[in-house]
């Protein structure tokens, strides 16, 4: 079950670049420090993502990263794997951040 709501329509078309483009380098990131928790651990989040990237996870080696962005309960952008719920921080390769604006 994910905590993430869908995506918004056209979300994957703000997501492209360029095939040539290097990998990026992804962190984990601790999912009580990017997200705030709510009182009922066992309510979902109404987080909305922002497309799918072509980076692959690298704990459970599924593709499909989902954007998060900052919003309501949201502290920290981040990719987001629904199949085994990490979160991670993005980089390229020149140390640069991935995910700011």
């Amino acid at each position: 079950m994910s905590l993430y709501a869908p995506d918004p329509p056209g979300a994957h078309a703000t997501m492209r670049r360029n095939e040539d483009s290097p990998p990026l380098i992804l962190t984990e990131l601790n999912p009580s420090q990017v997200v705030d928790t709510i009182d009922d651990p066992g309510q979902p989040l109404d987080l909305v993502t922002f497309g799918t990237t072509r980076e692959v996870c690298p704990k459970c080696r599924q593709g499909g990263l989902k954007l998060v962005l900052r919003q309501t309960s949201v502290r920290v952008a981040h990719l987001f794997c629904a199949d085994c719920a990490s979160c991670y921080d993005a980089c390229y390769p020149d140390g640069a951040p991935a995910l700011t604006i």
